[in-house]
């Protein structure tokens, strides 16, 4: 009988693939009946996933509670139904000379906390039903604001139509509306065009398994060499 694990696995996510499926390969491979994830990223997003194993998803909760970073990608001058690259293009607007005082002042108008409407294409359940299969049946429906908060970001890189940027941010924080709404302040539209998720509460991306050897991995004692145990998620949560 294969042995069931506890603790947490650490996944460089790559482009392309859900969070379950991540979740479902390694339930699968390594045989675990308890796999969870801390935190849903896009399918076009890469960066850290969390996979809670066994025991540790009694602490799911509390590691998805943490707040994250981001490096991000906005790209101006097109708006899309999902509000990222993977959706369709709504709008297209030329982009101007942008000074760099005006997205200095974009992205400072989004400091701190503030609301923001979650999208039609998201986890969010409305009677049951995820809004992503409602936003799959053309169908629009009204979404209260969400009070959300931003403790730091940083300007990376603007390369107009692009700018890339890190931002801190709360759990339940949409990087993706984050971009759209840039581009509505700026006049000319935008979405996220690429995301990486470099952290989680005190868990960093540079300690996550590659997804090219996670996939090559075999065998029960590869995964439990890569498992974080539950002490150590205490220890590291309270760094």
């Amino acid at each position: 009988m294969i042995p069931q694990l506890d603790g947490l696995l650490l996944v460089d996510k790559p482009p392309g693939r859900t969070s379950h499926d991540i979740v479902d390969f390694v339930r699968r491979r390594f045989e675990q009946r308890k796999v969870g994830h801390c935190g849903t990223l896009d399918p076009i997003a890469t960066g850290l996933l969390m996979l809670v194993v066994g025991k540790a998803t009694r602490v799911q909760d509390l590691l998805m509670a943490e707040d994250k970073e981001y490096e991000g990608t906005l790209k101006l001058g097109e708006t899309t139904d999902t509000q990222d690259a993977a959706g369709k293009i709504l709008e297209t607007k030329p982009v101007p000379a942008q000074e760099r005082s005006a997205i200095d002042g974009a992205f400072a108008k989004f400091s701190g906390e503030f609301d923001q409407v979650p999208p039609m294409v998201s986890a969010i359940k409305k009677d049951g039903v995820p809004l992503y299969k409602l936003a799959r049946e053309g169908k629009t429906i009204d979404r209260p604001a969400r009070k959300v908060r931003i403790d730091k970001y940083e300007i990376l890189e603007v390369a107009l139509p692009i700018v890339r940027f890190r931002i801190h941010c709360t759990k339940g924080f949409y990087v993706r509306t984050y971009c759209h709404d840039l581009g509505q302040v700026l006049g000319c539209g935008g979405h996220m065009a690429a995301l990486i998720r470099t952290r989680s509460g005190n868990f960093e991306l540079s300690k996550a398994v590659r997804w090219s050897d996670l996939e090559a991995g075999q065998g029960i004692d590869y995964l439990a060499r890569h498992l974080i145990s539950l002490p150590e998620i205490s220890r590291i949560r309270r760094t």
